[in-house]
């Protein structure tokens, strides 16, 4: 059961690696565009509650 437990870990951290080396990615093609990529606080708050959203609904999966 811990062999599980490592893999769902592992892929969960490598999928995290992925999707943050893609924002990276579209932020800095943005930057080289000519646009300057600004993030407000109001932005800031809103994305942060998104990410805190997203974890909320992966904790439930499974659940009756």
């Amino acid at each position: 059961m811990k062999t599980n437990r490592n893999i769902v870990l592992v892929l969960g951290a490598l999928l995290g690696a992925l999707v943050g080396v893609a924002a990276g990615h579209s932020l800095l093609k943005r930057a080289e565009q000519g646009d300057r990529p600004m993030l407000t606080a109001a932005e800031g708050i809103s994305l942060g509650t998104l990410v805190v959203g997203l974890l909320r609904q992966i904790s439930t999966l499974g659940d009756e």
